[in-house]
């Protein structure tokens, strides 16, 4: 035993150890709850979906239509509208755990997890445990820890400074000059925001980006997406969504979003780079409420920002939409199935299942439809041991896969 670990309590569990309550975590225990084997689910912080609620601000919703977003085996209430808001995908996350009679060890900050080939064992270990288990589950997804950038001459900045996880709403910017650096998802919809709230956002665009409607003729993007993959090839299909997304968008390359030269799905798949669904900033973007700022972003000064070709502007914050990272390889010890980013080093649909009694949830870069099929999976494959390990074949697996056979 480690000498850190003397004074730690020492659990055994005959079943699996997932690290992590967010969705992904609670969905492999769903699915293993139904087939009738226990799990352990550790959580760092005092909720289910700590992200959704202490991390994101008041004003989001889904980007994607509900019946995209479900965790298998238990749906939305149907009173939902097709965006559920934040506040409705807690809820539905809370009523998923009670449903499955999912609860987590909350407060437990996984601080190392290692296999122990002499026992054939996964060590967990805790600020104040060490729990033991055939099998590891890591669920702690691709948006554990947020990228926070170092900017040059940050400490000079007399204004506030705050990345997206602490962002809740316009209100505390009212009337203030406010640089937005980034313009995914997060970048748009704050700068959407902080214009309801009579701020001036000032928007860096430093790289090329898909920006898409989220419904386009009456249809969601994604759906339409969806649909024409299973008739024709990938590129085929980003050929025409952008097509369609030109006649409904415009150009907007010549709003200063440039579009990447590979399509948005083929560039979601290979890079993780989600294409941003406009809820409304485009508008407020061509009519100049949200500004564009095509240079990035040198150091900042005691009353705003210097920028790479030199022009300097005044702001009174700054909000960082610079997203988020994996933090897997910081606990995780001891296996090469991670890559140094913290994501699975074999892609999507293979990257769920590493070796001595390893597997991944929430790193396919699909969303909660990749959850989906990962929570299934593993619990299939996690049952089949059971059933050999203990001779027990009452347990009849009722879980369909991913693809339905």
């Amino acid at each position: 035993m480690d000498s850190c670990e003397k004074d730690k309590i020492f659990i055994k569990f005959d079943g699996p150890i997932i690290v992590g309550a967010g969705p992904s975590g609670i969905a492999v225990a769903a699915c293993l709850q139904e087939n009738g084997i226990p799990s352990l689910v550790l959580e760092r912080s005092d909720c289910i979906a700590s992200l959704w609620q202490h991390k994101t601000y008041d004003r989001l919703k889904l980007h994607l239509p509900k019946h995209f977003c479900e965790l298998p085996l238990f749906g939305y209430p149907k009173n939902f509208p097709k965006y559920p808001s934040k506040n409705q995908f807690v809820s539905y996350m809370v009523s998923y755990a009670q449903h499955f009679n999912i609860v987590p060890k909350f407060n437990q900050l996984v601080e190392k997890a290692e296999f122990e080939g002499e026992n054939g064992v996964w060590r967990v270990s805790t600020q104040d445990c060490v729990y033991v288990s055939r099998w590891l589950v890591v669920a702690t997804g691709e948006n554990a820890e947020a990228v926070v950038p170092e900017i040059q001459g940050v400490e000079k900045f007399e204004g506030v400074v705050k990345h997206t996880s602490e962002y809740k709403s316009g209100c505390e910017f009212k009337d203030q000059r406010v640089l937005v650096v980034g313009c995914g998802n997060s970048g748009m919809e704050v700068s959407l925001d902080l214009c309801r709230y009579n701020a001036s956002p000032f928007m860096v665009v430093r790289n090329s980006v898909h920006v898409l409607p989220r419904e386009m003729f009456g249809f969601t993007t994604f759906g339409i997406a969806m649909a024409l993959l299973k008739w024709l090839p990938l590129r085929v299909v980003d050929r025409l969504i952008l097509f369609m997304a030109s006649l409904t968008l415009g150009n907007t390359d010549k709003l200063g979003l440039k579009r990447p030269k590979t399509g948005p799905i083929e560039l979601k798949n290979a890079t993780g780079k989600t294409p941003v669904l406009d809820t409304g900033a485009l508008s407020l973007i061509k009519s100049g409420n949200i500004k564009v700022v095509e240079q990035g972003v040198r150091e900042l000064t005691r009353n705003g920002a210097r920028f790479m070709d030199g022009q300097e502007i005044a702001f009174d914050s700054i909000v960082l939409a610079t997203g988020y990272k994996s933090n897997v390889p910081f606990w995780l010890k001891g296996s090469d199935f991670f890559t140094d980013d913290g994501m699975p080093k074999t892609p999507f649909p293979n990257g769920w299942k590493g070796e001595n009694g390893l597997y991944t949830v929430g790193f396919t870069r699909r969303g909660l439809l990749g959850t989906t099929c990962d929570a299934l999976k593993i619990a299939k494959d996690v049952t089949d041991q059971w059933r050999n390990l203990t001779g027990n074949s009452k347990h009849e697996f009722r879980l369909k896969s991913c693809n339905g056979q």
